[in-house]
Parts: structure tokens; sequence; C-alpha cells
């Protein structure tokens, strides 16, 4: 009897998931993506619209709104030749530095990039965790997890160099529209980064560096 039974409703409950499936809706795998063609076929009307970079020389480009406050302003001329970027070849620094900046019509490096936030963390010679030459115990510590800031004086910082890791070039044609509605902080927050001085470190659990 209890057999029977078991049967019973293994075949009732075959019967609802039959009638559930019949009835769900179909979705499309054209309608689960951004790619609305045939998922199958590479065909033209898969394409999407090529991307358009600038063509003008350095100085020549129309600078845009920045994306959100404190983004990373996007390079608004052609860098055909400028990269790779590497530590030894920089071609960016020629225009960018605030030295020669203002008299080029150059977007001036700010003092964040002249600035180390990285823990200056080590081993000592018998095993231990030191931070900023104090020994400290991640684990029972807030130390160890605090941010040092040290500043490199003109020098850009190492891991600031390679300028195409935050910035990119502006380029015409969107493949997704962008209905995002900045909000800015600062007065200023289209055009100006507000992130430098006391602003660099507000938030932050930090420790002087040495």
């Amino acid at each position: 009897m209890k057999i029977i039974s078991k049967i019973t409703i293994g075949l009732a409950t075959a019967a609802l998931l039959t009638v559930g499936c019949s009835t769900a809706k179909s979705v499309s795998e054209e309608s689960l993506g951004l790619r609305k063609t045939n998922l199958y076929v590479e065909s033209n009307a898969t394409h999407g619209d090529a991307t358009k970079y600038g063509t003008g020389a350095a100085g020549s480009g129309h600078k845009i709104q920045r994306a959100f406050q404190d983004a990373p302003p996007m390079i608004p001329h052609d860098t055909e030749g400028m990269t790779p970027i590497t530590r030894d070849n920089n071609q960016c620094v020629s225009c960018h530095m605030p030295e020669v900046a203002v008299s080029v019509g150059a977007t001036p490096v700010p003092a964040s990039h002249f600035t180390t936030f990285r823990p200056a963390v080590a081993l000592s010679k018998d095993g231990k965790l030191m931070n900023n030459g104090e020994v400290v115990d991640p684990a029972a510590s807030s130390k160890g997890n605090a941010i040092s800031i040290k500043s490199n004086g003109d020098k850009l910082s190492g891991t600031r160099f390679n300028c195409t890791q935050c910035h990119a070039p502006q380029s015409e044609g969107l493949a997704v529209e962008n209905n995002f509605k900045p909000v800015y902080t600062s007065k200023d927050g289209a055009n100006r980064s507000s992130w430098n001085g006391a602003k660099m470190t507000e938030g932050l659990n930090t420790v002087e560096g040495k």
C-alpha cells in the first residue's frame, strides 16, 4: 500500500511539473543580453558600432565633463605612439607635470599622484610583521591595516606612473545607452577634482609615513 501511495504521489508531482513547464512563458536567448541578433550566426547585423577615438593632436582636444565626482578625466587627444607607458618611457609627463602644464594648457598631475598610500609593511629578520618600523599583529591591531601617507616630493608614486590604468581616451559611439546622472559634491566637480590636501585622507585609517 505504501509503495502504491509513493508511486501515485510521484506521478502527480511529475504531472504538475509538466503542466507548469508547458504554461511558462518562454524566454529567448537574444533577450538575455545586449546582443539582440542570432547568437549562432556571425553576420554583419551582429557587429556593434565601431569605437571612434579622437585623432586630434595634444592641446587641440575638447575636454568633456567628468563622469562623477573626482573621476579620472578622459584623454581629449590622440594617444597614438604614446603607449605602452613604462616607468622609463612616459610621454604624458612632458606636458602634464605641474611645472609645465599651465604654460602648455594641459591638466596638471594632482598632488595625489605624488603621494604614496601603501602601508610600509615588511618582515623583520626574526620574521615579525613591521608596519612603518613598528611590530604589529594584523589580527589584533588596526595598525596592521592602516594606510601610510608619504609624500614623494616631485616624483610620481610608483603606483601612478602608468597613466592609462585610469585615464582612457575619449571616443564616439555607445554600445549601451548611458542613463547615469552624476551628482557632483563640489561646485566645479564636473571639471575639477577635489581629491587633494585633507580630502585625500578623509575617512581613512591612516598613520604618518616615515
